[in-house]
């Protein structure tokens, strides 16, 4: 394993040659994808299909295929990720498992042929080559700014975590048995040709990862060929396989995923704590006992009828409430997305400009990279816990650790685990806190807070942590 000088010294370097590489498709980057906005990205990404059409007839719903024989898109898309990046690559150290799988499907079953520890590029190109192994790299835009440039749009775009995965197999072979994945995927076909059949799904908006037996899948639903600038979308459960034509010297695609745990009821498994927290503070009814014996019961049939009227009480307190408290998957979202995209002369985020006085005026900036949530104070382990304003943001997330867990291995470091950046404050700053995410720009003296120095407080601490920029 490199020492962490070694390794940022490496990392530097890359950088470099990445900041060359891309100015040099910056052209060809501007006349196919839009990254005015989040919105615009996403327009450009399943062009020339509108959004509104798309959420309308294909989101979560059918596969979309979207063929478009455009050379300069082609050209586009096979920069984003080559073959021949993978020999730079292995030189930085990338390690099985974590950065690289070698598979093949073998009798409709996956078949792993990971070697230990460190990749080695002419070991990797001679499984590649003689045992028809595909290669799957995690997560590219840990390297590739083009893929980190769109993914962090995406997230903006989706407000959810996008991962992303590069596929290379050689010809004639398949990598991966039929299956179906727990998240919503967008396929750009890079290099060379894949065929592909997709399946009607057994399990719709799947919550997991499945293998399905061909026996079971029946006839596809869907059959074609990707080719280079190709763009092919389908919603999670849909069962799916491809293969590299004979002929074909090798295909690479990139699967760009979303929505990954990120459903109703995973939000409601998130917000009705606090719902139930914030009620039962207000109402005795949930404030009394269970019967006695209860948790020892096999069958509670007695008591549904008295967790239904509970149910219907807080359905009831949710219509008519305007603020409900979902933290766990905001602070999940904001601590493991990509840091904003500032372009490769940018210097890392620090304060920058005139300090924020009373009669300054400001403005929110990374609107779409900062959260503020309501929380029991996390500093006071008192029986009494105030609740407090948390605000959290992402300016300062790692993007060499996007999407990459926290197993423990030999290649994580301390600095390499997940944490949360930003800000706490008493409740009463919370109206003031909404007046700036409300996006126009304010005065701090009209902040709604009692004195000047609690108005100029705050501003000087989103100002420190990069959150507002001063005019």
């Amino acid at each position: 394993m490199p020492k962490k000088g070694g390794r940022q010294a490496e990392m530097g370097k890359e950088m470099q040659v990445q900041c060359k590489r891309a100015k040099v498709e910056a052209a060809c980057s501007l006349a196919v994808m839009s990254f005015e906005s989040p919105d615009s990205l996403f327009g450009s990404l399943i062009s020339p299909i509108k959004p509104e059409v798309f959420f309308r007839e294909y989101w979560e719903q059918k596969p979309l295929l979207v063929q478009r024989n455009d050379p300069l898109l082609a050209a586009y898309y096979q920069s984003l990720f080559q073959l021949p990046d993978l020999k730079e690559l292995c030189s930085q150290g990338l390690y099985y498992g974590r950065d690289i799988n070698i598979c093949r499907c073998v009798n409709g079953k996956k078949k792993v042929l990971n070697k230990e520890g460190k990749v080695n590029y002419m070991q990797l190109k001679k499984d590649f080559d003689q045992k028809k192994a595909t290669i799957q790299f995690h997560q590219p835009q840990r390297f590739k700014e083009e893929l980190w440039k769109i993914q962090e749009k995406l997230e903006c775009y989706f407000g959810s975590l996008v991962g992303s995965n590069v596929y290379i197999t050689p010809q004639g072979s398949q990598g991966l048995p039929p299956h179906y994945d727990d998240v919503e995927v967008f396929i750009l076909q890079l290099e060379g040709e894949k065929h592909w059949r997709l399946y009607k799904p057994t399990v719709h908006l799947a919550r997991e990862y499945n293998v399905e037996s061909e026996d079971r899948i029946g006839k596809p639903t869907h059959e074609f060929v990707l080719k280079p600038g190709d763009l092919l979308y389908f919603p999670r459960g849909t069962i799916h396989q491809a293969d590299t034509p004979p002929g074909i010297s090798y295909s690479t695609h990139v699967t760009i995923s979303t929505y990954q745990n990120n459903s109703w009821g995973d939000f409601l498994l998130d917000a009705i704590p606090g719902l139930v927290f914030d009620t039962a503070k207000e109402d005795v009814a949930l404030r009394t006992s269970i019967p006695r014996q209860l948790l020892m019961q096999v069958d509670i049939a007695d008591s549904t009828k008295k967790l239904s009227s509970i149910l219907r009480m807080l359905a009831d307190r949710l219509e008519n409430t305007r603020e409900l408290r979902s933290s766990d998957m905001k602070k999940d979202f904001i601590m493991n997305r990509l840091p904003p995209y500032l372009g490769c002369d940018s210097d890392p985020l620090t304060p920058g400009g005139k300090l924020p006085k009373l009669d300054s005026q400001i403005r929110l900036q990374f609107r779409d990279h900062a959260i503020i949530t309501v929380e029991p104070d996390q500093e006071n382990s008192d029986e009494v816990r105030r609740e407090m304003v948390y605000v959290y943001h992402s300016l300062k997330n790692r993007r060499e650790t996007h999407m990459m867990g926290t197993e423990d291995d030999d290649t994580t470091t301390e600095e390499g685990m997940s944490q949360t950046h930003g800000l706490r404050f008493p409740l009463s700053y919370f109206d003031a806190l909404k007046q700036i995410w409300s996006g126009s720009t304010v005065y701090v003296k009209e902040l709604n807070l009692t004195s000047d120095a609690e108005k100029e407080n705050l501003a000087l601490s989103l100002w420190t942590e990069c959150l507002i920029e001063v005019f």
